[in-house]
């Protein structure tokens, strides 16, 4: 009975590498075409923005100005995040990384409740665009972030 537990773990992570090495090349393609077509900055962006979604959250919870409860919600954002388990699955494409993009931007739109845009503007690290991107998926389409 060991010796099956074994075998199923040892395929479970196998399977978990070869997804998440998919991914990854997929990933890596995409900004490769992109800066190939010419589209240097949409390159930078894309290659960018898991990092910057990170270094934002990072700086959000050391931000002594953000109020406990938004940084509560990040803290969660971060775990959910780095969870192994997913509500849908990351290798199923599109809605493996839907469920994600929607949870980060229903925390980011609790977020702005408490904390103005500006200190998200400060806090973000990337080109303004993928400001834009961010502050469109959490409901904001009033205005123009800073110039990048």
């Amino acid at each position: 009975m060991t010796v099956h537990s074994v075998d199923a773990a040892s395929w479970s992570s196998s399977g978990l590498l070869l997804a998440l090495g998919i991914g990854l090349l997929v990933y890596v393609t995409f900004i490769v075409f992109l800066y190939v077509l010419g589209r240097r900055e949409d390159a930078r962006a894309w290659a960018g923005f898991i990092p910057d979604c990170v270094v934002l959250c990072k700086r959000l919870l050391a931000d002594k100005t953000v109020p406990r409860r938004a940084k509560v919600v990040v803290a969660l954002l971060v775990a959910y995040l780095a969870m192994p388990i997913d509500l849908v699955p990351d290798f199923i494409p599109v809605a493996g990384q839907a469920d994600d993009a929607i949870i980060a931007a229903l925390a980011i739109r609790y977020t702005l409740r408490f904390v103005p845009e500006e200190t998200l503007e400060a806090q973000w690290p990337g080109p303004a665009a993928s400001l834009r991107l961010v502050l469109r998926l959490a409901g904001k389409r009033d205005r123009q972030p800073r110039g990048g």
